[in-house]
């Protein structure tokens, strides 16, 4: 073994140990010490085991785990194959296929399991957020940490219209989609000439802004008690209940009332509307707004050079993201019969980021494949009790180290000189041209 190979071995094992005293250090109130009741009072138990196996364990994974990726790596000979790490387009139809095909088979292979339906509703719900986001932070690459405010608006929203109006599920649909695109243009216009770390921090405040009014306006939002007895959906004005005065879904059709057709409805409804919205995006990307966002993320001094109007875009951009936003606010409202402040925090807003970072800036699938992961590890780890959140975040670490770009990146655009040149459709790089 010659001197560079001990210096970098030298080197791993510091840097290992380095890492396990953090574990040490971090994970001492965490996990080596505990309280048990003993008699009425608390008294300070010590689990050294477990704090001790949590450091070998980042020991070993720095030391040779993480380092044999990084060396894997650098051995790797550059190759085009290898620079575009991206799956092929019909491995990604294929798994967006087969993720439409679960979605479809989960209320019939686990049928009477509320349980699963809810969750899956739940994880739809985050899917449409982080479609809505996406459209915003993926395509047209503005960074936007107040979403969780046009959810707000989408479920206060239904929730007024419905409680105080008497509007019908069906109907609440376009307005409130409506009043949360109203929102996003305006958090949008002032924030035109914003960018980066300074569009973060104003679309963080937009989101507090938000909370804080509903809040505040007790008339209309009831203050912190929130809005409570939402209307369910109907099935086509036919209402899910055991009433027998009424025409009701079950009594139109013969059937015994179950509580398990309203929740089955509920996620087919959210489950059509996600599909639409995708195809609605997919679309858009190929057109010329959804270029103009794409270039917008590259390049947005080359866009205004181009004579791309900047304005309309970053608008259209905020107004469509906020809109699927809005209508995921909607399914919340109707799915929890009860919302709010509280169900509308800044943490809502990470999750939902971290949705589209973990999946992919820019990709659909990237987005089910995060929502489905950031849904179902905490699902999982309830057995785990108050470590699950701990085990949910070293997951992410974990995912972020060996997958930096997300899950399935898609940085690339949609259209590009080269795919139109590949494709015969121009024969020059007149990018203004091929755009247009």
């Amino acid at each position: 073994m010659n001197t560079t190979s001990k210096d970098d071995m030298k080197a791993k094992f510091v840097d290992a140990a380095l890492a396990a005293l953090m574990m040490l250090i971090v994970g001492l109130p965490l996990l080596g010490l505990t309280t048990v009741d003993s008699g009425g009072t608390l008294q300070v138990q010590t689990r050294w085991s477990w704090l001790f196996s949590a450091a070998a364990s980042v020991f070993i994974f720095r030391a040779f785990i993480l380092k044999w990726f990084i060396r894997g790596e650098k051995l790797k000979p550059a190759s085009s194959e290898q620079v575009d790490a991206t799956p092929t387009p019909r491995a990604t139809t294929y798994l967006g296929f087969a993720l439409g095909v679960v979605a479809i088979g989960i209320p019939f292979v686990f049928f009477d399991n509320r349980y699963i339906i809810d969750v899956s509703t739940t994880v739809l719900i985050y899917v449409l957020l982080g479609w809505g986001l996406n459209i915003v932070v993926g395509l047209a690459g503005l960074l936007d940490l107040g979403y969780v405010a046009f959810y707000a608006v989408g479920a206060y929203s239904y929730a007024v219209l419905s409680t105080h109006f008497d509007f019908s599920f069906w109907l609440s649909i376009p307005m409130a989609g409506a009043l949360a695109a109203i929102f996003g243009v305006l958090l949008g216009y002032p924030t035109l000439r914003l960018r980066g770390d300074y569009l973060a921090i104003v679309t963080l405040g937009f989101g507090e802004i938000i909370r804080i009014v509903l809040i505040n306006w007790t008339d209309l939002t009831n203050g912190p008690n929130g809005i409570t007895s939402i209307p369910r959906p109907s099935f086509f004005g036919l209402p899910f209940s055991s009433s027998e005065d009424i025409n009701t879904f079950s009594s139109f059709f013969g059937l015994d009332y179950s509580v398990w057709h309203r929740t089955v409805f509920l996620y087919a409804l959210i489950l059509v509307m996600a599909v639409t919205i995708n195809l609605v995006v997919l679309r858009l990307r190929h057109l010329p707004i959804g270029r103009a966002w794409e270039a917008m993320r590259e390049d947005e001094i080359a866009c205004k050079a181009l004579g791309i109007n900047v304005t309309n875009v970053k608008l259209s951009a905020f107004a469509l993201g906020a809109m699927v936003g809005g209508i995921a606010g909607i399914f919340f409202a109707a799915r929890q019969g009860f919302i709010s402040p509280e169900s509308f925090t800044f943490g809502e807003s990470a999750t939902i980021l971290a949705i589209v970072v973990l999946g992919g800036s820019g990709s659909q699938l990237g987005v089910v494949l995060a929502a489905c992961l950031l849904v179902l590890l905490p699902e999982l780890g309830r057995s785990f009790a108050e470590y699950r959140m701990l085990v949910f975040g070293a997951a992410m670490v974990v995912i972020m180290i060996v997958k930096p770009s997300g899950l399935l990146s898609q940085r690339k655009s949609t259209i590009s000189v080269e795919k139109l040149k590949q494709g015969g459709i121009v024969q020059s790089t007149n990018l203004k041209g091929a755009c247009q």
